[in-house]
Parts: structure tokens; C-alpha cells; sequence
């Protein structure tokens, strides 16, 4: 079973860092107001308005920052501000072994997808694949927010994840699985492949959704991760939106997944309301999941936070 990070509770203090691409001081100290407005105290990390080109400081620079917010007692949860580009820059110099024995509350998506996954897979730690900061705005739907809270403040034992109303899932393959939940940012969890820190689909469930990507690229990073063998070892597969992707070559999002993925024959779910769409479901990487495609139902088995 995975580590559960203690649950948050008004009053507690966030820990915000900037782990991949830089973002706009002012759009930072905004969204940190709002969050202070909710009732959460702030601390920031030395290199948050650190900006490098497309990145914020060094790989050294923002793993640093990161450890240093874990090893902050005060800290129950950690927010990073954006993803962007080069979170996999950082995942050489965490200290796992501690970050297991001092687990905290991580949300995040885009590319902060590949830090929920190492530090599930390296960690044992239950991960969120939710909102990060530059969502903490007053615009935000609410379904947003309350999907948040309802995976990091509730000790709820079954949390079935719905998508809002008149956005509905759809089951493509039927089948009734349970595992653990996995995956995020198809872009980024195809950058891992071949190192270290490559996904394991063992068992699991895997979870992929992306954006602004042209649906022939999508494609290749579908069938990379085909010949990697990640879905011949996956027991279930959930799409979640290609927000903004382009057709290409007369195909669709859609007609890929009819072609590409429906055939894989794994009990397959589509259209979870995700990330970079404007409505975005709380995936906890690494908790136990029922992927039910006969009663089109995703629940969560366990509480993903603790006291």
C-alpha cells in the first residue's frame, strides 16, 4: 500500500516552488494572495521567480528548492507553480529515501507528471495529479476545486471520480479491473523511456491525456509507449482530453483512439475531464482505483490523505 501524505486543513501551510518553466512574478504573487485569501499560509522556495530562458534556475537549483520544502516541517503541501518544461532535469537529485520518510502533500500536472510518477514508483508516496497553483484563481470552476479537496482534505474511503455535468465518459472496452493509478502528461511520461525513471505499468492502471500536440504526433508517443510495452502490461487504460490537439492528416483525437487504442483490448474509459482541459479531475497517483467500464465508473478504494 502507498504512503498517504497527511491531509490538509485550513489553516496549514503550502509550500510553493517552481520546478519546470519560469511564470510571471505577478501572476505568482496573485494566485498566492488567493490562496492566503482561502485560509493557507504561503512559503516560497528561494528560486521561484527564478527565470532561465524556459527554465527556472538549474536542475540542481529547483531539486534543491523542492528538498528543502520537504524537509520544512511546517509545509503540508507542495504547490508548484507551473509545469512547462525540464521537471525531468530534477528527478536525479531528490533524495527519495527521505522524501518517504517525510511525505507531504504534491499536486501538480503537465510536466510536473513526471515527479507524481518517480516519486510514487521511488517513494511509495501517493501523489496528485490535480491543480497546481496557476490554477488558484478566482475563475477556476468550482468542480476544479472541489475535486481537489475531495482527494486532499477528505478522508472519504470511496470517492467515485465524475466528470461535470454535460461532459460525460465514455466506455469504449468493456472490463472490471482494480489497481493502482498511473500516468498523466503523454508528452512528458514519453521523455522518461529509456532512463531510470521510465513509468512502470505493471499491474496498473495507466491514465494519459495531453494538449497542442498535432494528432500524428500524438500517435508517435502512443506507439512508443506501445513498443516500450507499457499497455501490454497496463490492466486498464484511461483517456483523458487532448486539449487543443489539431487533427492531422484528416484524423482526429477520436478516430486514434478507435484505431489505436480501442484494438489494445484493455478495459478502456475516455473523456475524463483532465488537466489542461478547462475542468480537471483529481487523479491520486498511486492509490487503488476501480476501473469499472461496464458501469462506467472510476472510484478510488481508499483514502488518499491521513491524519
Amino acid at each position: 500500500m502507498a504512503i498517504r501524505p497527511a491531509i490538509l486543513q485550513k489553516g496549514d501551510t503550502i509550500g510553493v516552488v517552481t520546478l519546470g518553466s519560469p511564470l510571471e512574478a505577478e501572476v505568482i504573487d496573485a494566485n498566492i494572495n488567493f490562496l492566503k485569501s482561502m485560509g493557507f499560509n504561503v512559503v516560497l522556495g528561494q528560486y521561484v521567480y527564478v527565470q532561465n530562458g524556459f527554465i527556472a534556475g538549474t536542475d540542481q537549483q529547483r531539486a534543491m528548492d523542492l528538498m528543502r520544502i520537504f524537509e520544512n516541517n511546517q509545509v503540508k503541501m507542495i504547490l508548484p507553480t507551473r509545469g512547462g518544461v525540464g521537471v525531468a532535469g530534477i528527478i536525479p537529485y531528490l533524495d527519495y529515501r527521505f522524501i518517504q520518510s517525510h511525505p507531504k502533500i504534491i499536486s501538480g500536472y503537465s510536466d510536473i507528471t513526471v515527479l507524481l510518477n518517480a516519486l510514487y514508483q521511488f517513494s511509495n508516496l501517493i501523489t496528485f495529479h490535480s491543480l497546481m497553483l496557476i490554477d488558484f484563481k478566482p475563475d477556476t470552476p468550482a468542480y476544479s476545486f472541489n475535486q481537489f479537496f475531495s482527494a486532499t482534505s477528505s478522508l472519504a474511503l470511496y470517492r467515485e471520480i465524475q466528470n461535470p455535468p454535460g461532459l460525460p465518459l465514455v466506455s469504449r472496452v468493456g472490463g472490471n479491473v482494480v489497481g493502482p493509478i498511473v500516468g498523466g502528461n503523454l508528452t512528458s511520461l514519453v521523455d522518461t523511456l529509456g532512463t531510470p525513471f521510465e513509468i512502470d505499468t505493471r499491474g496498473k492502471i495507466l491514465f494519459l491525456e495531453d494538449t497542442h500536440e498535432p494528432i500524428n504526433t500524438i500517435y508517435r508517443y502512443l506507439n512508443h509507449l506501445k513498443l516500450a510495452g507499457k499497455f501490454a502490461n497496463c490492466v486498464g487504460i484511461i483517456m483523458g482530453e487532448c486539449t487543443d490537439c489539431a487533427d492531422a492528416y484528416g484524423k482526429s483525437y477520436q478516430d486514434l483512439i478507435n484505431e489505436f487504442v480501442v484494438p489494445l483490448g484493455k478495459p478502456l474509459m475516455t473523456n475524463l475531464a483532465s488537466a489542461h482541459g478547462q475542468y480537471k479531475a483529481a487523479i491520486p497517483i498511486g492509490a487503488m482505483v476501480n476501473l469499472n467500464t461496464f458501469n462506467n465508473t472510476l472510484t478510488v478504494l481508499e483514502p488518499t490523505v491521513s491524519y
